[in-house]
Order: C-alpha cells, then sequence, then structure tokens
C-alpha cells in the first residue's frame, strides 16, 4: 500500500518495531555469508536480499504487520522483478534486511545482502568500495515546516530567532551552520525526533535532504509543508577537501541516489541499470512512467509536481528525471573560489 493512504498507526510504535528487526537481523549475519554475492546468480536461483531503511516513511519503511512500503522499496521490487522477466526466471523471493547508513558498505562486502538502495547517496569516496547503478533519484536539501508558519519562506529567515533542527553531525546541519552563523541549532539523533519536535513547537524547522522531508510531510498530512534551501550569497563551500564556488540561488547540495552492489559483479550494475530505464520510460500508450507513479505514490503527488515545475524554470539549477549509469558527476570540476571569498 501507498504510503499517502490512512496512516493511524503511530510512527513511533512503528520505529519500535524496526529497531527490534535490526537486533534480530544483527544476531542472524553471523551467520552469514563472507564473500559478496551475486545480484544476477541470487534472481536466478529465487531468493533475493534486498538492504533499505525501515524507519523513513516515504522511502524504506517496515510496518507492525512486516509490509515495506517507500519509494526505495518500489525501485528494488521493480528492478529485480524486470531482471526475473527479462531473463526469463521466474520472480524471486525479496528478504528485506536494515541497512543503516554507517554500516552498508560492510554488509555488501560480507555478502549479508545483494543489493542496496537506502537514500544511499553515490560520491567518489563510496564508489571505492561499491559499486552503483543509478542515480535513480536526484535530491536537494530542504526545509521542513509547519503547515501554518508562514514565517520561514527563505533560508533566512531562519536569522529571526527560529530553532533549526538536524541530526547530530549531519552535513545538512553544518552548510545551514556555516552560512547563518548565529542560527539556534538543535541537533537530535534522529530524523524522526526532529518530526516529534517540530510537531510540538520545540523546534521551527527541520532540515535534511528533501525526499526524506517530503516523505515525512505525507506520513502527517496537512502537518507539515518544504521549503527549498538556496544559497542567498555567493559562498565558498568545502567538500571533500575541496572548495567550490556556489552562487546565490543554487541548491544548498545535489544527492544522488544509487543502488549499491559488490564490485565484482559489473554485469549486475549494467542490468540493474537497464532495469531503471525500462522504469523511467513512458508506456507506449503515453502517460507517466512506473518511475513517476512510485515517486507520486510515496512521496505525493503536490512534492512531485513542485519539482517538476522547478526543473523546468529558466535557468535552473535544478534536475528532475536521473541518467542511470551516467556518473560523470563523480569526476565534473568544480567552480574555483575567486580569491577573497569566505
Amino acid at each position: 500500500m501507498p504510503v499517502n493512504s490512512p496512516k493511524p498507526r503511530r510512527l513511533t510504535s512503528i520505529l519500535g518495531l524496526a529497531i527490534a528487526a535490526v537486533l534480530i537481523a544483527g544476531g542472524l549475519a553471523a551467520c552469514g555469508s563472507t564473500s559478496p554475492r551475486n545480484l544476477l546468480e541470487s534472481i536466478e536461483e529465487g531468493s533475493v536480499i534486498a538492504g533499505t531503511k525501515f524507519d523513513q516513511p516515504g522511502l524504506g519503511l517496515r510496518h507492525p504487520d512486516k509490509d515495506f512500503t517507500g519509494f526505495d522499496v518500489a525501485v528494488s521490487e521493480y528492478v529485480i522483478n524486470n531482471i526475473a522477466e527479462t531473463n526469463g526466471w521466474d520472480k524471486p523471493d525479496i528478504t528485506w534486511r536494515e541497512t543503516p547508513s554507517a554500516q552498508r558498505e560492510t554488509l555488501i562486502a560480507n555478502g549479508e545482502v545483494d543489493m542496496i538502495a537506502a537514500t544511499y547517496s553515490i560520491n567518489a569516496a563510496r564508489s571505492e568500495k561499491v559499486a552503483f547503478a543509478g542515480p535513480y533519484l536526484i535530491n536537494y536539501q530542504g526545509l521542513l515546516v509547519r503547515e501554518d508558519d508562514d514565517s520561514i519562506a527563505v533560508l533566512t529567515d531562519l536569522n529571526n530567532g527560529k530553532k533549526l533542527c538536524s541530526v547530530t553531525g549531519s552535513t545538512s546541519a553544518q552548510n545551514v551552520k556555516n552560512q547563518l552563523p548565529n542560527i539556534q541549532l538543535q541537533e537530535y539523533d534522529s530524523y524522526s525526533s526532529c518530526v516529534e519536535a517540530l510537531r510540538r513547537g520545540k523546534v521551527d524547522a527541520l532540515t535534511t535532504d528533501e525526499a526524506i522531508l517530503a516523505g515525512f510531510s505525507d506520513f502527517y498530512p496537512d502537518e507539515f509543508k518544504l521549503v527549498d534551501m538556496t544559497y542567498p550569497d555567493d559562498a565558498c563551500v568545502t567538500s571533500s577537501g575541496k572548495k567550490s564556488l556556489k552562487k546565490a540561488g543554487s541548491p544548498f547540495s545535489t544527492e544522488r541516489y544509487g543502488i549499491g552492489m559488490a564490485k565484482e559483479y559489473l554485469e549486475a550494475v549494467e542490468a540493474v541499470n537497464k532495469a531503471l530505464v525500462s522504469m523511467m520510460t513512458p508506456p507506449p500508450g503515453g502517460g507517466p512512467s512506473a518511475w513517476e507513479t512510485a515517486l507520486r505514490d510515496n512521496i505525493g503527488s503536490a512534492q512531485v509536481d513542485s519539482m517538476i515545475e522547478r526543473s523546468q524554470g529558466p535557468d535552473s539549477t535544478y534536475t528532475f528525471t536521473p541518467e542511470p549509469g551516467n556518473l560523470d558527476f563523480l569526476t565534473s570540476k568544480s567552480t574555483p573560489c575567486p580569491e577573497g571569498l569566505s
């Protein structure tokens, strides 16, 4: 069922079950393989272990009835079943594995998962350890505020005594702190904690990837809205040890979600990219692709419409549709900072 269906269950209880599932999975891991898995072999043999998040509405969420929903889940299911169909194999059974951010590369290397789609941003450092298919979603940093709060329309509105929430140590929080040194930043241990603080009025805004924010907004209908985050002035930003120029009006960060797999099986990466292209291709009779439909079902049509409109604006620096298999951004050169720009 899509996440935007009625939601009588509280997120806190769902997250509690997710934590229990993590503990169980951790106990089982000791009995698993210690060599990387080949996704294509697993699909052909009829059993795939797919990594995702268990606690992020709209992307990867485990419900009390053990049902899984979210865009990452939908992409994984489409890719696995498309590869099976293309090769004339039966659709395999899928076992979902919780994959915390800090453990993703290890789980792939140890053969505990075949693939991971779990808000897994593709970057140069991770690409040295795992192979990525995708990207299948281009994401930008945003702000989540209460629906009835019209006092925050742009980033600099946070200067007016507002309290901003993010996860401890996150780059999202540091990005804002660098631009607004006097901001009141509240750091919590999870985004769900930030959401509860926002609902109760303890903070005024939450910042992270907008797809994550959209998932929470869709989970709590009519309680929140998203605000785009752009640099208010030209800025010299340090990323991966390098300084680069960010022009005023450009997005705070660009994250490209990919599907991580073992580097040993590049034929599996190629097959996943072909499946992603198929998912993004509109049907012969017209209408939205399976990819766009899944995105609308899981983060809300209003947010998707906003993302499309934003990307089509004059001189827009935003992109809506990704290009699976195109990883040129990993080696693209940044714009040097002019002398004297802080």
